[in-house]
């Protein structure tokens, strides 16, 4: 699940990435999970997500405004999954989908503009 909001006064859009405790892959046990992506240069100890009361592992992200950035998560450091959420895929050259966050500038324009 993706949830996204602009923040005017810093010009950063914060994204929250969450993985629902439902949507989680069968593995037998989750020891750590990590976001990585072209916001991050695909490090994947950059970025871990963080397991709330009700099973689910989120991270929040300030990202800049007007593009898009592709992303998956790793669990367990080996078990690369998507976000079917997301709000588009790209083919990526292993033979998969990595997701799509889309983060635009609000009402479609550049704040300069």
């Amino acid at each position: 699940m993706l949830k996204k909001e602009y923040i005017k006064s810093k010009n950063v859009t914060k994204v929250t990435f969450e993985l629902a405790k439902d949507e989680l892959p069968e593995v037998q046990t989750v020891e750590n999970i990590y976001l990585v992506g072209d916001f991050n240069e695909w490090d994947q100890a950059a970025t871990p997500l963080k397991r709330n009361k009700q099973g689910s592992y989120r991270v929040t992200l300030e990202l800049e405004p007007g593009r898009a950035y592709e992303f998956r998560y790793v669990i367990n450091g080996s078990h690369w999954c998507n976000d079917w959420a997301a709000d588009a895929y790209n083919p990526n050259t292993y033979g998969a989908d990595n997701c799509v966050v889309e983060v635009p500038y609000p009402n479609g324009s550049h704040p300069a503009e």
